[in-house]
């Protein structure tokens, strides 16, 4: 990244910049959640339309000029349907949790029931967590994961719609390792009377290279980031039947958002273009490859991964056997150059700020180029690390090696 320019205005925030390059060059990012933007992506995200406003939507703006970011919007909003045939599709939306925020505000009132998973077994603040916007105005119930399986019992979902009638039913996760059944979701929510929302902000990138099962046939609306697996800028995205497209247009301008980022609705246009390419299907495939052979090896050094495996790019590990809470594994495995986040379990005991496990994704690995012999590699440094912290600086030098080998961003 060229910074002269800001280190002839402000040195600081310069070499902070700088320092956090490096650190992402030099360490191995497993947060589930994280990827690299190409770098394409990133000088869009700083070109001259971060200077336009643009209230409202294409041919229907607050503010003259908008030409331009009205054909950028449009294309954005062209591409996504094809990404994901989709009817309708809002690229407004600032983040997953402001598209999670329209759906609800275009469907609910204070108080209405709404099913979802539960934050500790695997699902979103924004999916009823008391800390939330949602769980403060909505009245949430959760199904968690079947204590024999650690996985989604739709048994138990239906039984929860049936009893409780929700307005909404949501399927998504956060940290959830498995192929979710939309169909399954989508029968239980017509038979009780529900509208379906799936909150797919994980698992975009796996969809739109169909190697996760699509929610787009299935589901009322389905809400998205653009950042994670699929890889592009940051920011949410909205989908939806035609039938709702109004309010959720609505809801989205001027309910909850004034002007659009039309910097970063151009980059999500972008980025929309290179998740229709041949070489990003390839790419999430090896993603998924990656994330079986990281949890198969991980598993044969003793950790226990939650459900027994994986379906998608994360993993939850269990670090109840190992004497060690996710936060110290978060922060020693941070100091030998491994970046994870500390994370919930289901049934957990210590809490969400100390956590009994960790979560880690194998999309941002994948962008450097590595593969399956790098996973078997960095399956050792964790192991490494966590079986002894003396070990820490003899694995925050293979780290670097590795991370020499494959560049964040090839000069």
């Amino acid at each position: 990244m060229d910074i002269a320019c800001v280190e002839k205005i402000d040195p600081k925030v310069a070499r902070i910049i700088k320092d956090e390059e490096q650190r992402q060059e030099n360490g191995l990012e497993l947060i589930a959640s994280e990827n690299n933007a190409s770098s394409a992506i990133m000088a869009v995200q700083g070109s001259v339309l971060t200077n336009k406003y643009a209230e409202g939507y294409p041919s229907k703006r607050y503010y003259g000029g908008c030409i331009h970011v009205d054909e950028v919007e449009e294309l954005a909003m062209k591409r996504a349907r094809k990404l994901f045939n989709a009817e309708y599709v809002n690229v407004q939306p600032h983040s997953g949790s402001s598209a999670n925020m329209a759906v609800y505000f275009a469907c609910l009132k204070p108080g209405d029931t709404v099913l979802a998973m539960s934050l500790s077994h695997g699902g979103h603040l924004t999916h009823g967590s008391n800390a939330s916007f949602s769980g403060k105005l909505y009245n949430f119930v959760h199904y968690g994961l079947s204590p024999r399986t650690e996985m989604i019992d739709l048994n138990e979902v239906a039984d929860l719609a049936k009893k409780h009638k929700p307005k909404i039913i949501v399927a998504g996760a956060s940290a959830y390792s498995r192929i979710i059944d939309f169909k399954g979701f989508s029968k239980i929510a017509k038979k009780t009377g529900a509208l379906f929302m799936v909150d797919m902000a994980h698992i975009a990138g796996l969809v739109a290279a169909k190697v996760h099962p699509s929610p787009v046939p299935f589901a009322d609306f389905v809400t998205s980031t653009t950042h994670k697996t699929l890889r592009s800028a940051r920011g949410g995205f909205i989908i939806s039947t035609l039938e709702h497209s109004k309010k959720i247009a609505k809801q989205v301008f001027p309910g909850m958002q004034g002007g659009p980022l039309m910097h970063i609705i151009a980059a999500k246009a972008l980025g929309f273009k290179q998740a229709l390419s041949s070489s990003f299907v390839l790419y999430q495939k090896q993603v998924v490859k990656n994330a079986y052979v990281l949890a198969e090896n991980l598993i044969k050094k003793g950790f226990r991964i939650v459900s027994g495996g994986t379906d998608n790019h994360l993993i939850v590990i269990d670090l109840s056997n190992q004497s060690i809470s996710g936060k110290h594994a978060e922060e020693i495995l941070e100091k030998a150059g491994i970046t994870v986040n500390k994370n919930t379990i289901p049934n957990e005991k210590k809490g969400p700020d100390i956590t009994s496990g960790i979560r880690v994704g194998t999309q941002l690995l994948t962008s450097r180029g590595m593969g399956e012999e790098e996973m078997i590699q960095i399956s050792e440094f964790i192991y490494d690390v966590i079986d002894n912290p003396l070990n820490i600086n003899s694995v925050h030098k293979k780290v670097m090696d590795l991370c020499e080998r494959f560049p964040l961003y090839k000069k």
